[in-house]
């Protein structure tokens, strides 16, 4: 494609078979009832679903210049929904209401939101998604570690998440500036209260160099009510959020709706 498109979309076209080939493999142990792609671009994960036997998926792409070329060379016989627009636009309502996967290599722009938009999704089983190497990681960090955050903690209560394969700058076309990860989520039951958490979790690492009890109070929570929580929870007041595991920061938001 032009350079026009490129700068417009900020498009890196997936050119490697060797990555395909593994996305797609992850996408078959993880099949679900229906599939959706996003941001097919010029179709080089569509092109090999489509060689192992799936059909009658759905594909989202924004760029109608990509939507067109598709028309144009997607096999009719494989009957696949093509759909034109913004996915963070989309009203995900107007799929088929059961078990879903999604494939993607997303832009990395909009990663982080388009991951939000498919685990909150309802009928979301299942995701194999290539990110920047740098998300990746902060997807998949762990307490304590640097690149642990609201990120980690907001994918890991809604997803069990493995590492796929890991994506260099020559894989693609034009090569990005970063290399990349292709990461696989199976769905889990998110808390309960999940707003709730959601909103405690965002507002504990607001202000990463603070306190849990200083972040949350900055972000309105009542100091006292915190304070009695961490006793109750047996956390040190001076503990920080990027200490705090997944579930500990569910328990924490319960004692607070309690208390």
């Amino acid at each position: 494609m032009s350079g026009r498109y490129i700068h417009k979309y900020g498009q890196h076209f997936l050119s490697s078979t060797r990555v395909i080939g593994e996305i797609i493999d992850a996408a078959e142990v993880l099949r679900a009832e229906h599939l959706v792609e996003i941001g097919p671009g010029q179709g080089a994960l569509t092109g090999e679903l489509i060689r192992r036997g799936y059909t009658h998926f759905t594909v989202i792409e924004i760029d109608p210049e990509m939507v067109q070329f598709l028309e144009r060379h997607l096999p009719a016989a494989a009957q696949i929904r093509l759909m034109g627009g913004d996915f963070l636009k989309f009203d995900l309502n107007i799929l088929p209401t059961v078990p879903t996967q999604f494939i993607s290599n997303l832009p990395y722009i909009d990663a982080a939101a388009i991951l939000d938009k498919v685990l909150a999704w309802p009928y979301f089983k299942t995701a194999v998604f290539m990110f920047q190497k740098e998300q990746a990681q902060k997807i998949t960090a762990h307490p304590g570690e640097k690149t642990y955050g609201a990120l980690s903690v907001l994918s890991q209560l809604r997803a069990r998440i493995s590492l796929v394969c890991n994506v260099g700058r020559g894989c693609f076309n034009p090569p990005p500036q970063v290399e990349s990860r292709v990461l696989a989520f199976q769905k889990i039951t998110p808390p309960t209260h999940w707003p709730e958490v959601a909103k405690l979790v965002q507002t504990a690492f607001l202000h990463r160099r603070k306190t849990l009890l200083n972040a949350l109070t900055l972000g309105g929570y009542d100091k006292e009510q915190v304070l009695q929580a961490l006793k109750q929870l047996s956390l040190q007041i001076t503990v920080r959020p990027e200490v705090l595991t997944p579930q500990q920061f569910v328990e924490l938001t319960a004692v607070l709706n309690l208390t």
